[in-house]
């Protein structure tokens, strides 16, 4: 099962609501067949811009991000569950990548370089030198015609 990063936005309550609020969200979560990794709460803050959501109008929100694992047939009814409950102003599901994962190499210094000093330029104009050295037919007058049939 992959591992995803859940973040939640809830409406400010107290904190008997709010615990009430996370064990209601990871008990969805368990019953899809998930498990929880890790709960990050990021705390109370205003939100960027004011959001509607189920009749109300909120400015400010708690802050949750949930490390789950879960498989990925369930994210729509998840989202479905979510989406439905009252005290969830707003929430996502990303795939979280992996740690053990081959970065890419960094070409910065290469791509900063001037274009005839790029070897991926070079190779282009090592290319079309090759092709201005292959013979390219030319067209021949003597065709048997007593005209040139592409002038006007």
């Amino acid at each position: 099962m992959p591992t995803y990063e859940m973040p939640i936005l809830l409406r400010i309550m107290k904190k008997p609501d709010t615990v009430a609020a996370l064990k209601r969200i990871t008990n969805v979560i368990f019953d899809k067949g998930g498990f929880l990794r890790k709960i990050d709460n990021l705390g109370e803050q205003q939100l960027p811009n004011k959001m509607s959501v189920h009749n109300k109008i909120h400015r400010h929100a708690r802050y949750i991000i949930l490390h789950v694992d879960f498989p990925p047939r369930s994210i729509p009814s998840l989202m479905d569950e979510f989406n439905r409950d009252l005290d969830i102003i707003r929430n996502r599901v990303y795939v979280k990548p992996d740690e053990n994962a081959e970065t890419p190499e960094c070409t910065w210094h290469e791509e900063m370089l001037p274009p005839p000093y790029r070897a991926d330029v070079q190779q282009l104009m090592k290319v079309s030198e090759d092709t201005r050295k292959k013979k390219v037919p030319q067209f021949q007058f003597n065709s048997g015609l007593d005209y040139y049939p592409f002038q006007r």
